[in-house]
């Protein structure tokens, strides 16, 4: 029997491009199933790959903006426009993305997100109305200050000195708007996570680890995030670090609320609208999906976690892959929202390896799953 396969995967964070990964998933169904009809849409949720896909479904061209990456390095950042739509696709990690720096080198209270700046500027230069910004994969842990900076706020210290190390805003007093403010721009920014800026569940202890802070130095980062995020009730009127998604990218959802107006939406949303993705469902007998880690943080609204819900929902088989998963969360998520999940490591192989031919690995995975099920 045939069946109508829809492969929609997301990166394999430092491994695999959610092409890649996409294309080694219907290889691999494809030598076990070769009967089926399979469509590929590579996802992303807003981190690594965001601007890439998101130009491709609406036809943006690439541009290039002059700036500096989260270690205040010169890089050149990629960018997409669309002048028909007058809209702009800006993807963090191009500028201050985690990987972009050397492993360990930088600490993130080095690091800031002053690189996105100027791509927002350039992109305003051109005649930008909307800015659809994806702000997943930064190294950065600062609320979105070092990108306010570079727009001309500027914020002043007990002793009314300008600040200009986010790790030293604990001693935040006010802060000041631009000169020459960005008026008229209507800013959309994908988050890949719901997490808001402070707290447990905060970017600082969920994701601080990951880019480099250390669990003594929780306090520090949360003590200046907390005067900034202080700062912005005050002006806002509401308590805008409780907002899902405040917390995404070590608080940028947060920077970019608070000092551009932004509309914070699930990148997934983003992605499902552009490409029409529920079309495509409703035709689907079988999607599959994945990314590096199917863990916890899957459900915190990372684009897998929100496409098995949609396929669940719809009463759908969502078949998810993944290096690693999560064993804690195995279960939970195979019960809630997956019709299976299967991992590369531990069984089929180490860690190691995995990374090392991801592609060749997750080929015969998929192969392996369309073997192993009736799918009639």
């Amino acid at each position: 029997m045939s069946l109508r396969v829809l492969v929609v995967p997301d990166k394999f964070k430092g491994t695999l491009t959610a092409q890649q990964a996409a294309g080694a998933l219907v290889n691999g169904w494809w030598g076990a199933r070769p009967q089926d009809e399979m469509e590929m849409l590579p996802m992303s949720d807003g981190g690594d790959g965001f601007g890439e896909i998101v130009a491709g479904l609406i036809g943006a061209t690439e541009c290039v903006a002059a700036t500096v990456d989260a270690a205040n390095r010169p890089v050149g950042a990629r960018w997409w426009w669309q002048p028909e739509m007058k809209l702009a696709v800006i993807e963090a990690a191009q500028s201050i993305g985690l990987a972009m720096l050397p492993p360990k080198r930088f600490h993130p209270f080095e690091l800031d997100t002053r690189g996105l700046g100027p791509v927002i500027q350039a992109a305003v230069a051109v005649g930008a109305q909307t800015l659809l910004v994806g702000i997943g994969g930064s190294a950065t842990n600062d609320g979105g200050f070092g990108m306010a900076r570079a727009l001309g706020w500027r914020f002043f210290d007990d002793r009314d000195q300008l600040i200009e190390k986010w790790v030293k805003l604990n001693k935040l007093t006010r802060w000041l708007p631009p000169l020459d403010p960005i008026l008229g721009v209507e800013f959309v920014v994908a988050v890949d996570v719901d997490n808001a800026l402070l707290g447990l569940n905060g970017c600082t202890r969920i994701y601080g680890p990951q880019k480099g802070i250390l669990m003594t130095q929780f306090s520090i980062a949360e003590a200046a995030l907390e005067k900034l995020a202080a700062k912005a009730s005050e002006q806002h009127g509401y308590d805008v670090a409780a907002d899902a998604g405040a917390g995404a990218a070590g608080g940028l959802g947060f920077g970019l609320k608070t000092f551009c107006g932004a509309r914070l939406e699930p990148g997934f949303e983003i992605f499902a609208r552009h490409s029409r993705i529920d079309d495509k469902l409703a035709k689907a007998d079988v999607i599959l999906t994945g990314e590096g880690m199917i863990d916890r943080q899957t459900l915190m609204g990372k684009g897998t976690g929100r496409l098995a819900q949609r396929c669940h929902a719809l009463g759908k088989r969502c078949v998810g892959f993944a290096g690693i998963i999560d064993g804690a969360a195995k279960t939970q998520m195979s019960d809630r929202l997956f019709h299976s999940v299967h991992a590369i490591s531990p069984i089929m192989t180490n860690p190691t390896e995995a990374k090392r031919d991801a592609a060749m690995w997750l080929e015969r995975l998929a192969h392996k799953v369309a073997n192993d099920y009736d799918w009639a």
